[in-house]
């Protein structure tokens, strides 16, 4: 069922006030009947952030099978700018709800606050309306139909874990001081903890989940758990010296706090890991060592890129059919495209 479209007239009336987000902001129609799943994310009033939300939008519209009729919603950070009207007006078309919520300047510039917050925000407003709330970061483009998404009884989080080790926790090895921190504030029982292999380099870790794709139920209250958490500890001085030492902490503080409050909310009977053709990070593609790396990404359900589009020879370098890449430059903003 398609959600309401928002004319420009509405969201920039919407952009002048909107602290949370109130069910009045949903389509009549989607209020009246609960959806299966919701597709949400976070779109920032950049270049960037604009062409990958526009390519996940379109994506799902075109490839994801019984679920392209889905509800998009794209959740915007309000703090003095604005989206183009360009990508306002293709997004009304692809009857998707765009979303302002406000935050302070200075929290949208520590690195991903402004995602924590959209999410929890995103899970308070669609509890009581989907069963099932997918998460996505805006540089993911679907494939094909991700059927996994619609999770089994019984199951509460969908994941993948993260692409390769970065700060990750060896299974193998003590807990750093970093990961010491980080089970500490989320509380996390030594009985909890399992190991988990990265996606690129087949490493073997304590759970570290990738921030970028989750399917939750949005009544179990992960994001809230997570907003909380993150916001009570993210600048305590014991962290902040840490932050210094390595800035890398700095960046992935909210996936390390995310892990570490599934693994607080949730037992490991209650989560499922989804297939290894969702969350594939074609930018370390070359990179990959498993034996599943593939050899197109054609028959691949989730992507994720770090802006592909950027490099003016992409279209040699995507390891895709010609098809594909036909219809990804058709959907790039025309200076893109051009020099291309």
């Amino acid at each position: 069922m398609p959600v309401r479209k928002m004319n420009r007239l509405t969201f920039f009336s919407l952009s002048i006030f909107a602290a949370f987000v109130s069910p009045c902001l949903l389509g009549a129609q989607e209020m009246a009947q609960k959806q299966e799943v919701i597709f949400t994310t976070v779109i920032y009033p950049t270049r960037w952030s604009e062409t990958n939300t526009l390519l996940l939008v379109e994506s799902v519209r075109a490839f994801a099978g019984s679920l392209s009729d889905a509800p998009i919603w794209c959740f915007m950070p309000q703090y003095g700018k604005e989206l183009t009207p360009g990508t306002v007006t293709r997004l009304t078309e692809l009857d998707v709800n765009i979303i302002p919520f406000d935050i302070e300047l200075d929290v949208a510039r520590f690195f991903f606050a402004a995602d924590i917050r959209a999410a929890q925000i995103a899970e308070s407003t669609a509890n009581g309306k989907t069963d099932l709330l997918v998460w996505l970061g805006s540089n993911t483009i679907i494939l094909n139909e991700p059927s996994a998404f619609v999770l089994p009884e019984g199951k509460n989080l969908g994941y993948r874990p993260v692409h390769h080790t970065n700060v990750g926790s060896s299974f193998e090895e003590p807990l750093d001081p970093f990961w010491t921190l980080v089970y500490k504030y989320c509380n996390v029982a030594e009985d909890r903890v399992f190991p988990m292999t990265t996606h690129i380099d087949g490493r073997k870790l304590r759970p570290y989940f990738n921030a970028g794709i989750l399917v939750t139920r949005p009544d179990n209250g992960l994001f809230k758990a997570w907003y909380d958490v993150f916001f009570d500890v993210y600048q305590k001085p014991d962290l902040q010296e840490l932050y210094k030492k390595d800035e890398r902490y700095v960046i992935f503080i909210h996936q390390a706090l995310l892990s570490g409050m599934i693994l607080h909310e949730f037992t490991r009977d209650e989560i499922l890991l989804l297939p290894g053709t969702y969350n594939y990070p074609i930018h370390l593609h070359k990179e990959d060592i498993t034996e599943d790396r593939p050899a197109n990404m054609d028959d691949l359900v989730l992507i994720r890129h770090e802006g592909f589009y950027q490099d003016p020879n992409w279209t040699q370098q995507f390891p895709g059919s010609d098809t594909l890449k036909q219809w990804l430059s058709e959907r790039l903003p025309e200076k893109v495209s051009k020099q291309n």
